[in-house]
Formats: structure tokens, C-alpha cells, sequence
């Protein structure tokens, strides 16, 4: 094992090379490759200009399928690797550790060969400029792709003879890349409701009505767009425009489709990076952290939004499953798990009939094989079945003839049963570095499982994370990237910094200790201070002290995950709210003045931007709830504030008693300086509009208030 990834035994026989002393796990598995890999670095580029040598730049990540395949093929081949010694000096990059250099490269892939996708296989000048770049290349010549050796060939015969062409291509494509994400902001857009309601237009035309989603195969999870969806419903309105009814059917769909589908664990719980078909149906089986703290929020917001039970229980099956395999002992969260068991892809997850029934027994094994769609000719590879449900739950309940909750307290016990037998066998590799992006997106998503369930112990691991990020991640100040072996490492990016200081924010809405705001309203000084784009607006995706390298790119588009501008502009319009800070509005609106002209054409690529544009737009309300920590008799209100859906609402949990030892600044934060609780009672200070209520310590009515809010507050 090497960080929790199998190697086959014949690598031990090599001595390793330089990558066996990095944190990544995915470098630490090309460490007895018998290339001579460098991990990026000062000492790769000087020895690629010493030798004038072109970079052979190979970029992937662990839980990558295609990245094994061609570690196995080509990697860990001895002729390859002596091909690749001889002619290149070789950097393996990790790209969830260096984003930056992943954002850039990716680029240069896209416009070179028209798509992307990992394992990325880039060669560039001593100078980092690339010229040639591709994907996966096998070991022959296989469906029109060249082999692997008759690309290294190709590529060391046009460094060696056509040098002159080599570097004037390079140096165009190092020249597009800076303009790439030169956008200006634009003082005639207007900031207003049509811009979100014409996305929205454009996103429902391209929702799929039949299975979900958006777009064809392969199918990702766009968490985001559903996140936009949720925010244009109205809570438990019985009234509904068809925009509204057109958001229910898209948001609806979607998580009903995805969670029936074999991308969702119907045993362990957490959902798969995507499907390879449009239904679902088959995953490519890695799970990645960032997709099930995604995922969490959406099936809590849209469970807030709908009531719909079996969302709020998919919701809380993620976070057992991310607990469970993904919690680092430390406190923060590891990346992922493989895709690949015992060399194939998916062997731990997939079933035959007789393997269900010799765990369960005839009649039940009979029963789940139904229910889960497992048959004898399979729906996977060699005759396996991956476990899916063909309809609702409900649906598959009325069938056999039973209620909701007859048909759980049959299935959940078998299905512990499957997972138990499961466990058995041989487990999928795991991730074990721990990034403060994707921690922070899971933090929050514990923060919302506590904010629906009330359950204390998904506070205590969110509070838990955040220390551990704080103690081992924060030093003078300024984040770092990557935590793993014990050992922090890397500046941090913007996405970091953004995660977490929406991590942090969320903690205070729901969590006493002043620390939560303090360090949110430093971190986000060194955004402003660090990141911003000065001359065209928007936000670098590296501070402005990072390591040069060919151009400073921009993160905007929302994939995968949020982009770093979109969260880092939410930040400001949640703090502009918490501290009536004018400036910060200022520059969130300057920021969305420079995407404003793509959100209808490009709404998917958009639409956490375009949530913090409603979130902006939306009717004001600040909520402070002062509270004695110590006692009980406050989490009432505060599931009542927190289930209470106010699209423009911000929230902040108060004790006098923790606020004396806070610095300054939160001593006097506008919305607690002078304020306490009221006849030793929890006591709710709500302003809406720029006017407030008295203070409420009764139950009964803050629900009443909140209530009439949520009406008033709906959809423009």
C-alpha cells in the first residue's frame, strides 16, 4: 500500500524515484515507475534549459480510471520510460495539488485538440510553453489514436529538426492563453431580476425532462444549476407560476433521477464523479469529496424547499458515508476513493443474482435483486449488476403493496447486510492528502446537516475541520494548500481562501464562537488584498507572490465545483450584508458587471455566480440569535431561523460571554455591538430592509414573523 493505493508487488523490486518523498498520494504511485520523474519544480526547469530538453508534463489525479491505465501501459513499461529519459525531462503534476498549473495546461489541451480530460499529457518549451499536447495516448496505435512511443518519437523528431517551428507555435499558443480570460467589466449592464430569470429560461431549455440533469452522456451532477433552480421556488406555495412549476420539474428530476441511479451507493451512501450514460445508470465508480459536499446541499435545499423526506435521508446517507471513509483522524476530510479494485474498474461495487442471494437468501436475496434491478445478463461488464432503483422508491413501495415506511424497514436491514458482505472485499484506494478547497466545500455540508437535523455530531465535525485547517493550514495569516503526511505545503489558491471563508460564514450562522467571523473577515482582507484583478476586474485564481509561470489565469466558469470568483463574489455579498460594508458590494457588482453578458448564452457555466446575483438582489434580512452557549433552550429557534428558506437572508449566532474574549472588530460588528439576551432568554434580533423588530425571545412568534418574511420575500 502507498497511501492507501495498491501497487502491484514487481514495482517494489525497483529503486523508487523522486516522487517517493512527495504528499500525493497520485505522485507517491509513480514512484516506482521507472521514468525519471521530477514533481514540478525549480530543479526540473533548470535541468530542462541546462539540457535543452523539452518538458514531457504529465498531469492526473489518484482516483483517475485512464490515469492507471496509462501508468500501467506506457509508465511502468521499460522501453517507454528509457524513450522518455533520454529525450524529455519528465514532471508528473497532481492536479488537484496544483490547480494552477492544471487551469493553464488544460487550456492549452482544449485548444489544441478541441477536448480535455486527465490523464493530460502536455510537452512544452524549457520555457514552460506548450506545443504539443493531448490526453490519454495508448501503448499502439489503437481507433486513430497515435501509440504513446510514436508520439514521443514524433514530438523529439520536431524539437530536434523543426526548432524554429516549435517555438513560434509555442509562443502563439502561450500568447492566446493570456487572452483567454481578459474580460472587462461592463458599466452598461444593469444588475437586475431579468438576468437570472433569462439563465433560467436558457437552463430549463436544456434540461434533460426525461432523466435529469443536463446535457447527454457522459452526465455529470451540476450542482450548482440545481442550486438556481431551488432558489427561484417558492416554500410551500400551493400557487405556482409556470417558471416556478418549470424549476420544481428541473430540480425534482434531477435529484430523484440521480439518487434512483447506480451514481448514488445505494449501500455505503455518496454518489460517484458521474455517468457514462444520460439515465444514470452506470458511474464511473470514483467519488470524489467535492461531489458529495455539492450534493449534500442540494438534497437539503431542495429537501427545505419540498419536504420531500427521502431527499433529506439521501442527504444524510452522504455524510455518513463521507464520515465514515472519508474523515481524516486529524479533523479534515481526504480527496477520494479509486474507481478501480484489484486492477478493474468498479469489482468492489457490482453484483450478480447469486451473490445478492447467497448473502440474503432465497426469498430476500429474490426480493432485492427486484429492487435493485440486479438480473442475470447484468447491466455492467462480465454479466454484473450495478444496484439502481428503476423508479421512486415510493413508486417501487406501491408495487409490492406496501406504505414508505413498510418498504424501508424491509430493504434498509438487507441492505446493511450487502454492504457488510461488501466490506469484505477488496477496497478501493483512497486519497489520503486532504485539500483546504475541498475540505472547506464538506465543512459546509455538515454545517447543513446540522442546520436540517439538528444532529450535534455533524457540528462537532464541521467545527472540527475548520480547527484542524486553522492550526495546520493557516500560518502568518495566509493559507496553505495541501495537508498530507503530516506535512502542509503550497500557497494557497483562490478557491482556498473562497471555500473556506464561505466554510466559516456558515459556521457562524449556526455556532456561537467568535473566531468563525474573525478569521473570515481577515481572510477575506487577503483576498482583496491578494487576488484581485486591479485593470480589468475579477479575481486572479494566484495571489499576486506566486511563482510566475506563463500567464495568471482566472477561475470563472463554474464545473465541477463553484468557481473561485463565483464564491469568493457570494463571500462579499454575504458580508456586505453582515457588516453593511458598501465597498464590498461595490466590488461584487463590478465583478458581476464583467460576467453579466454570458449568463443567459452560457447559464450551466454560470449559475453559483448567478446565485449570489439572486442572493444580492433579494430583499435584505440579518438575523442575530443571542444565545448562552452552555444551555439547551436555544436550538429550537435556531432550527426555526435555519428551516425558515429566506433567499436574502445571513445569519449569526451571538453569547456575550464568548463575545468579551473576541478582538475589536466582532466586539463592535454592527449587528451585535450593544445587544445581548433579554431576561436570560434566547433572544432573536431580526432587520429587514433597514428596519428592525423588537427583540424576540417567544417561540411562536418568530415562526409567525419568519413566516410572514418568507411570503413577502418570494420570488420577485
Amino acid at each position: 500500500m502507498i497511501d492507501g493505493t495498491t501497487h502491484e508487488a514487481k514495482t517494489e523490486l525497483r529503486e523508487p524515484n523522486r516522487l517517493i518523498n512527495e504528499t500525493s498520494t497520485y505522485l507517491r504511485q509513480h514512484a516506482y515507475n521507472p521514468v525519471d520523474w521530477y514533481p514540478w519544480g525549480d530543479e526540473a526547469i533548470k535541468k530542462a534549459r541546462e539540457e535543452d530538453k523539452p518538458i514531457l508534463l504529465s498531469v492526473g489525479y489518484s482516483a483517475c480510471h485512464w490515469c492507471h491505465v496509462m501508468e500501467h501501459e506506457s509508465f511502468e513499461d521499460e522501453d517507454t520510460a528509457a524513450m522518455m529519459n533520454k529525450y524529455f525531462v519528465n514532471i508528473k503534476v497532481d492536479r488537484e495539488e496544483r490547480t494552477d498549473l492544471d487551469e493553464i495546461y488544460m487550456k492549452a489541451v482544449q485548444m489544441l485538440t478541441g477536448h480535455g480530460g486527465w490523464p493530460m499529457t502536455v510537452f512544452l518549451t524549457p520555457k514552460l510553453k506548450p506545443f504539443f499536447a493531448g490526453t490519454y495516448f495508448p501503448p499502439q496505435d489503437r481507433h486513430g489514436i497515435p501509440s504513446f512511443k510514436r508520439v514521443l518519437l514524433s514530438v523529439q523528431s520536431a524539437w530536434g529538426g523543426q526548432r524554429d517551428d516549435v517555438e513560434e507555435s509555442s509562443a502563439d499558443i502561450a500568447s492566446h492563453l493570456s487572452q483567454l480570460d481578459k474580460l472587462k467589466s461592463n458599466d452598461d449592464v444593469v444588475l437586475d431580476y431579468s438576468l437570472v430569470d433569462d439563465a433560467v429560461v436558457t437552463l430549463i431549455k436544456v434540461f434533460d425532462r426525461t432523466w435529469g440533469g443536463f446535457g447527454g452522456a457522459p452526465k455529470f451532477p451540476h450542482a450548482a444549476s440545481i442550486s438556481l433552480g431551488v432558489r427561484r421556488l417558492k416554500p410551500g406555495s400551493k400557487q405556482k407560476t409556470s417558471r416556478e412549476f418549470q424549476c420544481l420539474e428541473m430540480v425534482q428530476t434531477t435529484l430523484d433521477k440521480m439518487a434512483e441511479g447506480g451514481i448514488h451507493d445505494h449501500l455505503a451512501g455518496g454518489f460517484a464523479r458521474y455517468s457514462v450514460d444520460r439515465k444514470w445508470l452506470i458511474p464511473h465508480f470514483e467519488k470524489m469529496l467535492y461531489d458529495n459536499a455539492l450534493l449534500v446541499r442540494n438534497y437539503f435545499e431542495g429537501y427545505l424547499v419540498t419536504g420531500r423526506a427521502w431527499w433529506l435521508a439521501v442527504a444524510c446517507d452522504i455524510l455518513e458515508f463521507v464520515e465514515r471513509e472519508l474523515l481524516m483522524p486529524e479533523g479534515g476530510f481526504y480527496c477520494s476513493l479509486d474507481a478501480d479494485s484489484e486492477g478493474e474498474e468498479g469489482k468492489y461495487y457490482v453484483w450478480t443474482p447469486a451473490e445478492v442471494v447467497a448473502v440474503l437468501g432465497t426469498e430476500d436475496g429474490a426480493w432485492v435483486n427486484k429492487v435493485f434491478g440486479v438480473t442475470d445478463g447484468g447491466n455492467f461488464e462480465h454479466g454484473k449488476s450495478v444496484l439502481y432503483f428503476s423508479v421512486t422508491p415510493e413508486e417501487i413501495a406501491s408495487q409490492y403493496r406496501m406504505s414508505d415506511q413498510e418498504f424501508w424497514a424491509r430493504l434498509n436491514p438487507l441492505k446493511m447486510k450487502l454492504f457488510e458482505a461488501r466490506e469484505q472485499r477488496v477496497r478501493p484506494g483512497r486519497d489520503e492528502k486532504m485539500l483546504t478547497s475541498w475540505t472547506s466545500l464538506m465543512i459546509s455540508g455538515y454545517v447543513d446537516g446540522y442546520k436540517f437535523t439538528g444532529e450535534q455530531k455533524y457540528l462537532q465535525i464541521a467545527t472540527a475541520a475548520a480547527n484542524f485547517v486553522i492550526s495546520k493550514l493557516l500560518v502568518n495569516g495566509r493559507l496553505l494548500r495541501s495537508y498530507g503526511r503530516g506535512q502542509a505545503k503550497l500557497n494557497a489558491y483562490l478557491d482556498d481562501y473562497a471555500y473556506f471563508i464561505q466554510a466559516l460564514l456558515d459556521l457562524a450562522s449556526v455556532d456561537s464562537d467568535p473566531q468563525w467571523l474573525e478569521h473570515a473577515l481577515k481572510l477575506n482582507d487577503v483576498v482583496l488584498e491578494r487576488f484581485p484583478d486591479r485593470e480589468e476586474g475579477g479575481f486572479f485564481f494566484t495571489s499576486e507572490d506566486h511563482e510566475e509561470l506563463i500567464t495568471r489565469s482566472k477561475h470563472f466558469y463554474d464545473g465541477s465545483t463553484p468557481s473561485a470568483t463565483s464564491v469568493t463574489v457570494f463571500n462579499l455579498v454575504r458580508l456586505a450584508r453582515l457588516c453593511g460594508n458598501e465597498q464590498f458590494s461595490q466590488i461584487a457588482e463590478r465583478t458581476f458587471s464583467i460576467y453579466a453578458p454570458y449568463f443567459s448564452k452560457a447559464p450551466d457555466q454560470f449559475s453559483n455566480l448567478l446565485c449570489a446575483l439572486d442572493f444580492h438582489l433579494s430583499p435584505g434580512t440579518e438575523i442575530v440569535l443571542f444565545v448562552d452557549f452552555a444551555k439547551d433552550d436555544w436550538h429550537h429557534m435556531l432550527r426555526i431561523i435555519q428551516s425558515t428558506w429566506l433567499r436574502g437572508s445571513v445569519v449569526i449566532v451571538a453569547d456575550r460571554n464568548r463575545l468579551d474574549s473576541a478582538e475589536e472588530a466582532i466586539k463592535n460588528h454592527p449587528l451585535v455591538s450593544g445587544r445581548a439576551m433579554i431576561d436570560n432568554k434566547p433572544t432573536v434580533y431580526l432587520c429587514h430592509e433597514f428596519a428592525c423588530d423588537a427583540p424576540l425571545t417567544d417561540v411562536a412568534l418568530l415562526q409567525e414573523r419568519l413566516t410572514q418574511l418568507q411570503q413577502e420575500c418570494s420570488n420577485p
